[in-house]
């Protein structure tokens, strides 16, 4: 979102977004978010949650889930090492968001419905309302250890329960 929020205000008249893993996203990259929500930056930031530190070695990530084993939680996470974090939820809550989301890409009913709320997402910032964000719920078979079919079944039974799917907010302007 920092280097996002440059390109933006340098040029204004770019359409700008990130597309970010769940662990750069909301763990090291918390603080970037939560501030250019809250300043109504022109920005979309779609975020990739598969529930790990896919590109690292399936390490717990802030929206591991209670139970899921990884690298770092191998009996599972439990509740003393944290809670899975709900970011649309979470961002919903703030001012200067015109737009946040879940999708999941299990099923083709899913990924169309996740499509539109990336469109939604990129229009909102197109008409200069504010911040927007779209979660995407996506599998991550290697180090789940599962079959890419099986992934996907792990999203309709695991993950979707945990982080329900759909628009969090949804403003046509900003007080």
């Amino acid at each position: 979102p920092d280097v996002a929020t440059g390109i933006k205000r340098a040029r204004p008249d770019l359409l700008v977004f990130t597309i970010q893993g769940d662990g750069d996203c909301i763990a090291i990259g918390a603080g970037s978010l939560i501030n250019a929500a809250a300043r109504a930056e022109r920005i979309t930031v779609i975020m990739v949650n598969n529930g790990n530190y896919g590109t690292t070695g399936g390490q717990m990530a802030p929206t591991t889930l209670l139970g899921q084993v990884t690298t770092t939680t191998p009996q599972g996470r439990m509740p003393r090492t944290g809670y899975p974090i709900h970011v649309p939820e979470l961002l919903s809550s703030i001012k200067g968001v015109a737009y946040c989301a879940r999708g999941a890409l299990n099923s083709p009913a899913n990924y169309q419905r996740t499509k539109r709320y990336i469109r939604k997402a990129l229009e909102k910032q197109l008409r200069d309302v504010g911040f927007s964000f779209v979660e995407v719920l996506s599998a991550c078979p290697p180090t789940w250890h599962l079959s890419p079919v099986e992934s996907l079944k792990w999203i309709e039974e695991k993950m979707i329960p945990e982080f329900p799917l759909g628009e969090f907010k949804d403003v046509e302007e900003i007080d």
